[in-house]
């Protein structure tokens, strides 16, 4: 969902322990941990170890940014909140901020020096808009107060996901989630009925994605195929990321201005490399045969929701949780015999690989955070509820008894509450009237933990992916502050030429014979000097640390 330039950094096991467990003495802004640690220790746990619950000493609060779903708005009789407490002694005070406009609220609460201690819900990179001005703390400087965080990347072998979000100084801003296997949750959501009627196979690749849309066309000349949704703020987020994926390229919510090319050994500029014209191309013949609605890549997703559900067309994004909250109950009311089902993602010409992370959203921290006196509980906090197997149990179910019961290693909700549809009609729901399965708190954790929400039909779609390779990944090439202040000149300027023309070849409003032109226009714009810099980040990297 968001630009993603390349800022990684890589470092062995061996030293990131020595990294993590020392004070920083590159940055005068910041103090030595040790000194640190030692007068901000109240409320903690003294020996706080994995597996151990955590209770501050002493009752303490922590102000945090939160992020308010439109699906379950924040409550403040939740029990989330009352149990929480119950079982921290920690009370947290949410500054609550809409989902629709929270990145731009959290950068102007940042900027005014107005931040919460705790910052969850930001994506890697967005954390680095904040590194120079020293608002957000280098995160890995205490990672030695997060037992469980340290054990999960050590258990799960999780190094080189962590090193991917490293800084030039080899420092981490951001504490990502941690997941134990990589997994893919978006994709297309398709008519199975139709599919039958038309006696058609589920597509396995984008040749056959094509040929499904035709046959729909052909069979129903009057209505396009497939709408879209996802294409506000981010023209074809989603759609535009997958069609990328299988020509081996970024685009949609995935875009990032380099793209390593394996063949060449060295990085390319995304929005002008073979793969991106292939995906263009691809995306322009749907448009071009009426097989794709134009509007996907500017309407709103409720206009794009109404469209399917309503019968007008067959085919449209989704994720796990929107095959069942936004489309099927709907949908089948409108058209009972209506069957839908999330397809595995359409192979193209790169293979059968998987391409997820194994990263989530994470948390940063305010750097006003060291002066409070109850840093070390705060720090001891944040790794129990978002990190240890209670806390994320407790974070995605609730409490045994209350809203789950749990037998044989295997979970099920109370028989009135409902979630993603496991208990459908149930007049309570997990998130809405609980505040479990908070995105802000849930996300995350092992694999039977992450998987133990999934339907059967998720399971497998699920196996179906993980039958895929996984997709190499890329080296580092980390940016100094200068680089980065000096690629960010170019960023805004390229970011902006290639989406308009992007979207332009795709809608048909400019001629795809106009391609070299194009390349020449983001040439002019400061690509060559950008992919230049990177790679020169990329070829220093490698000298100074012999990988």
């Amino acid at each position: 969902m968001r630009d993603i330039s390349r800022r990684q950094a890589i470092i062995g096991l061996g030293a990131f322990a020595s990294l993590a467990l020392t004070a920083c003495g590159s940055d005068s802004e910041t103090p030595a941990k040790g000194a640190e640690t030692a007068a901000n220790k109240a409320g903690s746990m003294a020996g706080f170890a994995v597996g151990q619950q955590f209770k501050a000493t002493e009752p303490v609060s922590f102000s945090m940014l939160y992020n308010n779903h439109p699906f379950y708005p924040l409550k403040n009789d939740w029990l989330f909140w009352q149990e929480l407490t119950k079982r921290t002694n920690v009370t947290v005070q949410p500054t609550t901020v809409p989902l629709s406009d929270y990145e731009k609220k959290r950068s102007l609460i940042i900027g005014a020096g107005d931040a919460p201690l705790i910052i969850p819900k930001t994506y890697h990179p967005q954390e680095e808009a904040f590194v120079s001005s020293g608002a957000i703390l280098p995160v890995s400087e205490y990672f030695d107060l997060m037992p469980n965080f340290q054990d999960k990347v050590a258990k799960w072998q999780l190094q080189p996901e962590l090193n991917s979000i490293m800084q030039s100084d080899g420092r981490i801003y951001l504490l990502p989630g941690l997941h134990e296997a990589a997994w893919a949750d978006y994709s297309f959501a398709v008519r199975t009925d139709i599919l039958e009627k038309l006696k058609l196979e589920v597509p396995k690749t984008l040749d056959d994605f094509y040929a499904m849309l035709k046959a729909m066309k052909a069979e129903y000349p009057d209505l396009y195929p497939m709408t879209d949704r996802w294409g506000v703020p981010t023209p074809g987020g989603n759609l535009i990321k997958l069609i990328a994926q299988a020509y081996g390229s970024k685009g949609g919510w995935e875009y990032q201005h380099a793209t390593f090319d394996q063949a060449q050994g060295k990085f390319v500029y995304t929005g002008i490399m073979p793969g991106y014209k292939q995906t263009i191309e691809y995306l322009n013949k749907l448009v071009k045969e009426k097989l794709l609605d134009p509007e996907s890549f500017t309407q709103q997703d409720d206009a794009a929701k109404q469209k399917f559900v309503s019968g007008k067309s067959f085919v449209i994004s989704t994720n796990a949780q929107s095959l069942i909250n936004d489309y099927r109950g709907p949908l089948i009311e409108n058209i009972p015999d209506a069957k839908i089902v999330k397809i595995p993602v359409p192979i193209g010409p790169i293979g059968e690989y998987k391409i997820a992370t194994r990263l989530e959203n994470g948390i940063m921290i305010s750097k006003k955070a060291v002066e409070n006196k109850n840093f070390v509980a705060m720090m001891q906090f944040i790794d129990w509820l978002w990190y240890s197997d209670a806390g994320q149990e407790f974070a995605k179910w609730g409490v045994e008894g209350v809203t789950f019961t749990k037998e044989g290693g295997k979970y099920k909700l109370a028989k009135d509450v409902d979630y993603v549809g496991l208990n459908a009609g149930a007049p309570k729901h997990l998130q809405k009237d609980f505040g479990f399965g908070n995105g802000v708190f849930a996300y995350g954790g092992a694999t039977q933990l992450l998987q133990s929400t999934f339907s059967d039909e998720e399971i497998e779609f699920q196996n179906v992916m993980n039958a895929r390779k996984p997709w190499p990944v890329e080296p580092p090439a980390p940016l100094t502050e200068e680089e980065r202040e000096q690629a960010s000149l170019w960023e805004t300027p390229l970011k902006d030429h290639v989406t308009q023309n992007t979207l332009k070849f795709i809608l048909g409003q400019r001629d795809l014979s106009e391609w070299d032109a194009y390349v020449k226009e983001v040439e002019g714009k400061g690509a060559t000097q950008y992919v230049t810099l990177v790679n020169g980040a990329y070829e220093r990297f490698k000298k100074e640390h012999g990988s």
